[in-house]
């Protein structure tokens, strides 16, 4: 009989069994971790939020503070992640770090918030992939009014695609480490093309201080706290990586790396991209009116002058989403941010089952 590598014998320490295949690299964990939280997508998809909740200021500095936000994060999880390598990650951590009288309900608990926070996030993704779709195809039929329907038919068909997705798990590191690298050579294209073609320029004063709020507070500092949620959801689920501790080798290492790595590549990806959006904008309220209901699509039309190539640009945030969707529903931002985050929606439940039964024996619910 093989003897349990020193991972194993970890895991085993902990009262589990091994279960799944340590298959995924390092890269691959940064690849479903990155596609997962996809900063910059978080910018393209949440943009009128942005707008109308500060405008260019809100999004640049917000991108700033969310990023100083989500650093302590990352450095706790990272922490915790090297320290208890399981795929459960919060909810195992609150069982082995909480007062023992309440270290049951407080796993218990914290299990089904990460859980549901998972499933939200992923029907975010999905609705903005949805969106997408149905506003390309307002663009090139202008007579064509969106019903909510319409939105709604595209939601489900993402959602669709990334469960079946997932039914494939051999695949999953290589699609993690294509998404990665999709998500970045989308990044770039656009980061180009944008400001290249875009026929006017904003100054400076535009970018980094033009204030804007429609939001119906009166006080811009109110505003600005709203408006964070598009910035804030834009380093959402940086705990994805821990979900796969368990098909990592040596994941109190690879583990840490993957998280703060996401961090620092979301702020550098989110940071130049939002710079580069602003100074190629020319029409704001034309954005916030457009009737495609997808504010960076006008955007991308307005700079590019062509529809073709606006929806081009747009097929290359929509593959960036699927991808992260796709791992979202592990159980536990469309072809890298939703399908990562159908996988780790699938992790997920998958791991806090084991605890769920031992939780249940103890309150006695289970005989």
């Amino acid at each position: 009989m093989k003897t349990p590598d020193a991972d194993a014998q970890r895991l085993m320490a902990m009262g589990y069994s091994i279960d799944l295949s340590r298959n995924f690299s390092v890269l691959s964990v940064l690849g479903v971790g990155f596609s997962l939280t996809n900063s910059w997508f978080g910018i393209s998809a949440g943009l009128i939020t942005g707008i109308n909740s500060g405008g260019p200021v809100l999004i640049v500095y917000g991108v700033i503070l969310i990023t100083l936000v989500s650093t302590c994060v990352a450095i706790s999880l990272s922490e915790l992640a090297s320290a208890y390598p399981n795929a459960g990650g919060q909810y195992f951590w609150a069982n082995e770090l909480a007062p023992r009288r309440y270290a049951n309900f407080a796993s218990y608990l914290t299990g089904w918030f990460a859980w549901a926070g998972s499933i939200f996030t992923s029907a975010s993704i999905s609705i903005a992939v949805g969106s997408a779709v149905v506003g390309c195809w307002q663009l090139t039929h202008p007579d064509f009014v969106i019903q909510s329907w319409h939105v709604f038919l595209g939601y489900q068909i993402t959602n669709f695609f990334a469960f079946f997705f997932n039914c494939y798990g051999r695949i999953l590191p290589t699609v993690g480490r294509m998404s990665f690298w999709i998500s970045l050579l989308s990044f770039f294209i656009i980061l180009v093309a944008v400001p290249s073609k875009a026929p006017t320029h904003q100054d400076a004063k535009f970018v980094f201080a033009n204030f804007i709020n429609n939001t119906g507070w009166k006080q811009n500092g109110i505003a600005f706290i709203v408006g964070l949620i598009n910035t804030n959801w834009s380093f959402a689920c940086l705990d994805c990586a821990t979900h796969l501790s368990e098909e990592v080798y040596h994941p109190e290492k690879m583990i840490p790396i993957a998280i703060l790595g996401t961090v620092a590549i979301g702020f550098v990806t989110s940071c130049t991209y939002s710079i580069a959006l602003f100074f190629s904008m020319n029409d704001v309220d034309s954005l916030l009116e457009t009737p495609t209901g997808v504010p960076i699509l006008a955007l991308f039309h307005q700079a590019i002058g062509s529809k073709g190539g606006a929806i081009a640009l747009e097929a290359l945030i929509m593959a960036t989403a699927i991808g992260g969707e796709r791992y979202s529903a592990i159980p536990g931002k469309a072809a890298c941010a939703g399908a990562s985050l159908e996988m780790a929606e699938y992790r997920s439940p998958r791991t806090f089952a084991r605890l769920t039964a031992d939780l249940m024996c103890r309150f006695e619910l289970i005989p």
